[in-house]
């Protein structure tokens, strides 16, 4: 049995008497700070659900005070459940819906809308914010999108995109060539932010932050179902009432 004991200084003492498979799975997900060897594998998933509440709790109290932000998100989470369910039946296609319009439309909402002052409610300054997110940046976010708009143009000069595939033989195939990189950024955008993740904070810290980008969709068409009334009513920043007193 892998067994791990913390010294005075904090640090993780490994004794490994023999191998068991789950208490590695265990140690391997406990995060950086907070929970004991001994956790057992229900609290382990007692507290990826916590983390996973309050990353999701964070980044609507941060990041998402703008009733146009909070429409353009609703957009955004419908067009992504529609990219989702052609993902399995034409994949280019899915990820253009995703990039063109779901991607689109949520990052306009931080890049043009969303206030980027000293946030009231939660009396923290923008630089904090954007220092403490676990996920993409504002920073971050503009060199995913420059990756992703840069892709069309680096296929039109190079169709083989240096012989790693066969070029297209029509304007339909170079669009589904465009659609497989696109979809491909995307996962890769993924996986690289759960390894920095994991490398900083632990891999559970990574694993909370992914499902929540791949749940995103569906909790944000609840959570932001009503922002385009509230805008209708001419409200265009969320009093975040809710959030005032957590």
């Amino acid at each position: 049995m892998q067994q791990f004991h913390y010294r005075k200084d904090g640090r993780r003492h490994e004794i490994v008497t023999r191998f068991s498979f789950p208490a590695v799975i265990i140690a391997t997900l406990q995060p950086r700070h907070g929970l004991a060897a001994e956790q057992q594998p229900g609290d382990i998933v007692k507290a990826f659900l916590q983390a996973l509440a309050v990353q999701r709790w964070d980044d609507h109290r941060y990041y998402h005070h703008s009733r146009i932000n909070q429409s353009l998100h609703l957009i955004s989470a419908m067009s992504f459940v529609v990219a989702y369910a052609l993902l399995l039946i034409d994949p280019a296609k899915a990820a253009i819906i995703a990039w063109c319009v779901a991607m689109t439309s949520r990052q306009a909402g931080h890049f043009f809308f969303e206030p980027r002052g000293f946030d009231e409610v939660n009396q923290v300054t923008d630089e904090y914010k954007e220092k403490i997110k676990v996920g993409y940046n504002i920073r971050r976010k503009v060199v995913l999108m420059l990756a992703w708009a840069l892709i069309p143009f680096v296929l039109w000069a190079q169709p083989s995109l240096f012989g790693l595939i066969s070029p297209a033989s029509d304007f339909n195939g170079f669009v589904h060539d465009i659609g497989i990189c696109w979809l491909v950024l995307g996962v890769t955008g993924l996986i690289l932010r759960v390894v920095q993740l994991w490398v900083r904070d632990g891999l559970m810290t990574g694993l909370v932050w992914i499902t929540k980008i791949l749940t995103d969709p569906f909790h944000d068409i609840l959570l932001y179902r009503k922002a385009p009334l509230y805008l209708l009513r001419g409200e265009l920043i969320d009093p975040m009432a809710h959030g005032r007193h957590s």
